[in-house]
């Protein structure tokens, strides 16, 4: 029987299914039999694959080019008797382990999640009785007995329903509960669309249904999202690429300068002990020690903005990752539209109607050429409405949280629509009080109720569904002024297509009037001789910040897909609405629906996953085969999800993004960041908070190159010059440290830059460190090369101690990073433009370095640990006027460069009007 379970059991009759199972629908398995296939098929749960253990994976944490630099710096420091400062570095090496342990160890639980999902009970038929079991007991072959509340076991063939509807969100991203009816369906039909199978952790929303089992466990199609999840790796961050990278670079670059260092000064006669502290002092000096401190804390502020906006961020490394975004695939229902099923156009008496309001709200009125509508004077509209109104079983109530309907969300739009034009539903129920009702059942596409008109005694049967199976049952239209000419349903079908275009769902309605009461009704009652109403078209309308967020990723240069389990006309028009996809007059809006993409290999996946907007009816290996298509490209891609069908994506996509109010636990646990109001304007909030953290992480590199640069320089010089060393390895770590503690960290709270979403992203392929910033490095770097170096042999020239000179020199770089320190609050801007005082962190920074600074110089304790001395006002009059040549140069530097930019926008802009 493995075989069996590869087949198409969608597109097989019932008894075909049951004989292939080898059970009988009405008595089920024996207890022999399941014994057999338990043992065959194994548990009804999911393999969670086996990884590293913990200790590997925390030990794997050290595995990184930096991390090695800087336990080399811990031994050096250790070998020189430095142990509180190797103590202190040996700590920020191990609190970056653990981070990055606890955050893969949370990602790891996706799969967890995915088992907890298949533990439940079910209600079996076996040997003939109903029985109550764990659904981990069950096997291919069950009969399944299934109500409202349920969820699915297993992957199922339907054998029998009664009105069953399935919220099968979690699994395809269908907006609305699907109804379910016994039939054979197309051999090639979509999963979203198969109507006689039932999948495994889909929830019953109403009705009943038996059905027998036919895949458990990892055969399912929630065990194959699993194995896909396994299978989607997760990729490192574009800056832990790139900063592994230059990590590898700098490791070499300081090894070399270190051996050039001691084989020059060895070829001038120094002696050993000299050369190996220059060695050292070098060494100490180009590694930025406070780099993975001040990385995790830039990261975890800018988790603290997003947080505030309502994007709560699971993993550290995703703040700057998505400040790196090039592509946002989005889902539609609930991300960027509301999720509140709308009436927007109705049609009644062969005139067209729109209501006003979005949502559930009902607020807004009938109009139509933009006037209020007075139903009084419609009667067919009156009719359209009422019919919406009582051919209802759902009930829109008013909370503390705002309107909500309990119930069908399309029935809970024709409640709103009937509120909208001030119809009341208590005082219609008074009125036409309901007497008997025929469900909406799959087979027959419609709904019925029968009311008593309380005045006349008359009865009259209100019926809703679908086009086709109302205008069957009809043979007249209510027309404009209560008239009822012949029903012509291509006039009919011609609106309904009208409204298609739109992306709207259309319901049709008709009534039966009889003036003989009756108190039940059944199929046959509303057989035929029925009067055509109208029709109601209703949709998930767009949120308006999603559309205004979506302008504002447009203009930052990102890109923007929707990626839907919804049908393509609904989404195609939805992407319209939202400035998605703007086709020219005549053309179709670029999309793509799931049975265009298995035709597609993979290079021409790639192709249409860039040039295409829209993709709807999509699987989960689609949706992951479409991340990876577009990570082809360079693309640094996030990916929103709610379900447990996007949580390979989720895990593969560069920047994961799950909602958190309708979002399952699947995919949160997958995800990098949750959204806890499932809105799409709060990744663009996101993207422009993550923008800023990557800004002030590249600005605190340029800040502290720059002062491992001149350092290293100094000493350089100093050895190839066969000169005593202007700064000790103690002096270097005491640079390094107050830097990156008092100055650097300030950095990690500015604020983002104006216009900041204005730019385009960064490129993926760009190196952490232009050719730009790599200038006003060695410019910053030669610059405290020339000013500590210089003044340095000025001291000494003029009768200075050792010790004397050495203090100078050190405050050259104290004093310098400190001017610098201002025009690295922006790579482009003047700290006049970005005003002086909008982060005051900056001058309390300075101000604890200046005091660091006279600490340093001045207390005797001091003076003894460092190797210092205290040093006369004229000397600081010559260290600041270093400080100020290096902000000058570096201000003057940026006003040309911003100015040659202004120049070149200008001339684009000039040339693209020609």
């Amino acid at each position: 029987m493995t075989t069996l379970l590869n087949k198409h059991w969608h597109h097989l009759p019932e008894t075909e299914v049951t004989d292939l199972l080898d059970v009988k629908s009405d008595t089920g398995l024996d207890g022999f039999e399941i014994d057999e296939r338990r043992e065959t098929y194994g548990a009804n749960t999911l393999t969670v694959k086996k990884g590293k253990g913990p200790l590997l994976r925390f030990l794997l944490q050290f595995h990184q080019a930096l991390i090695y630099i800087l336990l080399v710096a811990v031994g050096t420091k250790a070998f020189m008797g430095g142990w509180v400062d190797a103590g202190l570095i040996l700590g920020v090496v191990v609190l970056n382990a653990i981070i990055g342990f606890v955050q893969e160890s949370k990602a790891l639980t996706a799969l967890a999640a995915l088992t907890h999902a298949l533990v439940t009970e079910a209600v079996v038929l076996r040997s003939g009785e109903k029985q109550r079991v764990n659904a981990r007991d069950l096997v291919p072959g069950d009969i399944v007995l299934l109500q409202s509340g349920d969820k699915v076991p297993a992957d199922m063939r339907l054998l029998h329903s009664r009105e069953l509807q399935i919220d099968e969100s979690a699994l395809t991203g269908e907006s609305v509960p699907v109804s379910k009816a016994v039939s054979i369906q197309a051999h090639d039909t979509l999963l979203a669309d198969r109507t006689n199978m039932l999948y495994s952790s889909t929830l019953v929303t109403y009705g009943t249904g038996r059905g027998v089992v036919v895949a458990t466990g990892d055969d399912t199609e929630i065990g194959r999202i699993s194995k896909l999840i396994t299978s989607a790796e997760i990729l490192a961050t574009p800056l832990t690429r790139k900063i592994a990278k230059f990590s590898h670079i700098l490791l070499f670059v300081i090894l070399g300068l270190a051996a050039i260092t001691f084989w020059v000064g060895l070829s001038h006669g120094s002696p050993l002990e000299d050369l190996f502290m220059a060695a050292v002092a070098l060494s100490v000096s180009m590694i930025p020690e406070g780099l993975p401190a001040v990385m995790t804390i830039t990261l975890a502020i800018g988790v603290s903005r997003m947080a505030k906006r309502n994007a709560i961020i699971r993993h550290l490394p995703a703040v700057e990752t998505l400040g790196s975004t090039t592509v946002i695939c989005s889902d539609k229902t609930g991300t960027l539209t509301r999720n509140e099923m709308t009436v927007q156009q109705l049609w009644a008496g062969n005139e067209t109607y729109q209501a006003g309001g979005i949502g559930y709200a009902p607020d807004g009125s009938i109009e139509q050429s933009g006037h209020t509508v007075n139903i009084k004077a419609k009667p067919a509209l009156m009719a359209l409405l009422q019919a919406g109104l009582l051919c209802n079983d759902s009930v829109l109530r008013q909370t503390g949280q705002g309107w909500v309907i309990e119930g069908d969300p399309t029935e809970g739009a024709l409640l709103v629509s009937a509120h909208k034009a001030g119809l009341d539903a208590k005082s219609l129920a008074t009125s036409l009080p309901r007497q008997d009702a025929i469900p909406f059942e799959a087979q027959h596409q419609y709904m019925a109720t029968l009311h008593s008109d309380a005045a006349t005694g008359a009865s009259i049967v209100y019926l809703k569904g679908s086009v086709e199976s109302v205008l069957q049952r009809c043979n007249s239209l209510m027309g404009s002024y209560d008239d009822y000419p012949p029903l012509d349903p291509t006039v009919v079908m011609g609106q309904v297509e009208a409204m298609a275009k739109q992306g709207l769902r259309v319901l049709a309605f008709a009534r039966l009037r009889t003036s003989i009461g009756t108190q039940e009704i059944t199929h046959d009652t509303v057989a035929g001789g029925l009067e055509f109403i109208g029709l109601q078209g209703m949709i998930d309308p767009p949120r308006e910040a999603a559309v205004r967020a979506i302008a504002a990723c447009r203009s930052a240069g990102i890109q923007v897909k929707m990626i839907t389990g919804d049908h393509l006309a609904t989404a195609v028009a939805i992407a319209r609405k939202m400035g998605l996809s703007q086709p020219s007059a005549g053309e179709a809006a670029p999309a793509l629906n799931g049975r265009d993409l298995e035709t597609l290999f993979d290079a021409e996946l790639i192709e249409a996953a860039s040039a295409t907007t829209v993709f709807a009816r999509v699987s989960p290996e689609q949706k992951l085969r479409l991340v990876e298509a577009l990570q082809a490209r360079g693309g640094v891609v996030a990916m929103t999800g709610d379900g447990v069908n996007d949580a390979p994506a989720v895990r593969k996509a560069d920047i994961g993004i799950a909602m958190g109010i309708t979002g399952t636990e699947v995919a949160k646990e997958a995800a990098d960041m949750v959204l806890m109001d499932d809105n799409f304007a709060t990744i663009a909030a996101a993207v422009e908070e993550g923008r800023g953290v990557l800004d002030n992480l590249i600005k605190f590199l340029s800040f502290i190159l720059a002062v491992s640069l001149g350092e290293g320089l100094v000493i350089m010089v100093a050895v190839m010059a066969g000169e005593i060393l202007p700064v000790l390895p103690v002096h270097a770590l005491w640079i390094n440290m107050t830097s990156a503690v008092f100055l650097g960290l300030t950095l990690s709270v500015e604020p983002a830059e104006p216009g900041i979403m204005a730019k385009p992203p960064r490129p993926p392929a760009m190196p952490i460190l232009n050719g730009e910033l790599i200038f006003r490095i060695v410019l910053v770097g030669t610059m405290l090369l020339a000013g500590a170096f210089g003044l340095f042999e000025l001291a000494l020239h003029q009768g200075a101690s050792q010790d004397e000179a050495r203090t100078i020199a050190v405050n050259v770089f104290t004093v310098g990073e400190s001017f610098y320190l201002l025009n690295c609050r922006s790579l482009r801007l003047s700290m006049f433009r970005l005003g002086l005082f909008s982060n005051m962190w900056i001058w309390v920074g300075i101000a604890a370095m200046t005091m660091a600074s006279l600490a340093l110089t001045y207390l005797p304790i001091m003076n003894r640990l460092f190797h210092t001395a205290p040093i006369a006002v004229n000397d600081w009059l010559h260290i600041i006027a270093v400080g100020l040549v290096i902000h000058i140069v570096i201000a003057c530097d940026k006003r040309i460069r911003l100015w040659l930019e202004q120049r070149v926008d200008k001339n684009k802009a000039v040339k693209q009007k020609i």
